[in-house]
This record gives structure tokens, sequence and C-alpha cells, in this order.
């Protein structure tokens, strides 16, 4: 994504209402981690989103003073934030930090160290991400925590389609041996149909035989009356 660093000056700009900033931090641990907590912004609107940030992190753990960002996955980079009394500066390094990796600097209480969830998330896998970030001691940087999660989602999927497909197989051939085994129950209907037919033909004497009679004076045969059924 290519970034446009706003230089000018955005005290002037009247703040937008913002909401309440979805943020994970790290409870106070003697291990130190590579991250600090996450922090699943709204959208990529840097200005709004900064200051909201920084609002929900006055009172919890202090005042904001400069932030830095890789502007990799924000189209916009402002110079300066307004937020509540006071100004924010905000720079911006390309190389030297992890595009997933926000920080944050505070006169009165050092630094923290976030990782930056994309606002696109699914909402489990954020929460997830949230949870694991925010762990005291965690090893993993930003970048490695988001490719584990695309990784492990990856894998889910891949799980899933072919599980589907095991259902969709099992599911055909179970229709194939109902078909067939209706096939095969009609044929023995037909089968012992046709015998019982039969059986009451035979029952019935059949069509009774045909008594001749002795040839008459013209030489001429005639037919008895059919036999009389029992």
């Amino acid at each position: 994504m290519t970034a446009t660093i706003a230089r000018t000056s955005s005290v002037g700009r009247r703040p937008a209402p913002a909401l309440p900033a979805r943020l994970a931090l790290a409870p106070k641990s003697p291990v130190a981690g590579l991250l600090d907590g996450a922090w699943w912004p709204r959208s990529r609107d840097l200005s709004d989103e900064l200051r909201a940030l920084t609002g929900a992190l006055d009172g919890p753990w202090g005042r904001v003073t400069r932030i830095t960002v890789n502007p990799a996955h924000w189209p916009v980079v402002p110079h300066k934030v307004p937020v509540a009394g006071h100004t924010v500066h905000v720079g911006w390094f390309t190389d030297e930090q992890d595009p997933h990796k926000l920080i944050l600097l505070s006169y009165t209480r050092g630094r923290l160290d976030l990782l930056v969830i994309p606002p696109e998330t699914d909402p489990a896998v954020a929460v997830h991400l949230m949870s694991a970030a925010a762990t005291p001691g965690g090893l993993l940087t930003a970048s490695r925590m988001m490719a584990g999660e695309r990784s492990t989602r990856g894998a889910a999927e891949a799980r899933y389609r072919e599980e589907t497909r095991d259902q969709e197989e099992t599911l055909g051939q179970q229709e194939d041996w109902g078909q067939e085994e209706t096939l095969g129950q009609q044929e023995d209907w037909g089968q012992e149909e046709t015998r019982g037919r039969e059986e009451d033909w035979d029952t019935d004497g059949g069509a009774g035989p045909v008594t001749r009679r002795p040839a008459g004076p013209l030489g001429s045969v005639r037919s008895g009356p059919p036999a009389r059924r029992r």
C-alpha cells in the first residue's frame, strides 16, 4: 500500500466523534516481552483512530506525546494529531519498524509496543490475536504473530474443505446404496407378484380342459362346453 504523508498540521481540524478504542494491554510483569498488547482499529483513517487510541490510554497508562508507525498499511500518515488537551506528533519508519506494530511514547510512562490488527479481521481471529499479544513475556514479533495466525487459519480452512468433501462423498454413496436397495426391492416385489399370479392361476385350474365329442355324421368336430371350475 502506498502511503501519503500529511505534512500539514491537523490542529485546526474539528475532530470527528470517535468510537471507543479496541485495545488489550499486557498486565504488569517482571518478564518483558516483545509486545505490550494489541490494538484493533476500526478503519484505516489514522487520524481518527489515533485520537480514539490516545484518549483510551490517557487515563490508565499516561499521556501519549509521540507515535511511530510503518506506513505500509496506512493510506495517509498525519504529521500531527490533535487530541484532548494536547497534540500528538506522528513519525513513520519503513525499514526500521515492523509494519504490524505501533509504538507509543510518553514522557511519564516510557514506551508501548502494540500489535496492530487489520480493521477487516474476523472478530474471532482478532480476539485471539489480542489475547496472544497481551500475554506477558511473549517472544513473537508482530509480523510473526500475524503470519502464524494466517497459517493456522489456512490449515483450518483446508481441513474444513477436506471434511466437507468427505461428507459429500459419504452422502453420495448413501444415495447410491439407497437407489440400489430400492431397485432391488422393486424387483423382489415384481417377482413375488408374478409368482403369486401363476400360483393362483394353477390353483383355479387355469383355462380348463377342452372336451371333444366324436365326429358327427358330417365328420364335424364339436367342442364340448368348458369344464366347470372348482
